[in-house]
């Protein structure tokens, strides 16, 4: 076995552990709130993005328009989102997070952030600083791939962010 395989099979495991665990926080809070993992999805996109249009938040969660604009009516009826018309194309709405909107993001933030916590508390020092330096590396190493093949950085999406 190589040395990368053996590191992508430990990025491999922890990411099904950390999806999991820290996924499973935010899943608790939405099913308390009565929404589902699209209703938060789209929350999330809201929070990171701002603005954006309602196509846009169905791309992103590879639904129809339609589709998205039906399951953002929810967010609309519970005051998590405002939905209105884009000011350059009337035919264009866009949503945006509420108050109470950034308040859902908090919360699950600070569910997943408690999650965090407890991890860290059970590691001694050492353990500690050996994580954060590791984790060091990979983020200087994820920051300098290629952005043209991350699909978080789709030429698309860098477009639409400019025109806003």
């Amino acid at each position: 076995m190589k040395d990368s395989d053996e590191v992508v099979g430990a990025l491999r495991e922890w990411t099904e552990v950390f999806m999991r665990r820290s996924m499973g926080a935010v899943v608790y809070i939405a099913r308390q709130h009565g929404l589902s993992m699209s209703h938060v999805g789209a929350l999330f996109q809201l929070s990171h993005r701002g603005i954006s249009s309602v196509s846009h938040i169905g791309d992103r969660l590879g639904v129809t328009s339609a589709a998205a604009s039906q399951m953002l009516e929810r967010l609309v009826r519970q005051g998590l989102i405002a939905r209105s018309e884009d000011p350059n194309d009337r035919r264009v709405k866009q949503v945006v997070l509420t108050e109470q909107g950034g308040r859902f993001i908090d919360e699950a933030m600070k569910a997943r952030q408690r999650w965090f916590q407890s991890v860290a508390e059970e590691m001694t020092a050492k353990e500690r600083r050996t994580v954060v330096t590791g984790l060091r590396i990979l983020l200087d190493r994820v920051r300098k791939t290629d952005p043209d093949r991350d699909p978080c950085n789709r030429p698309e999406e860098k477009e639409e962010s400019v025109n806003k």
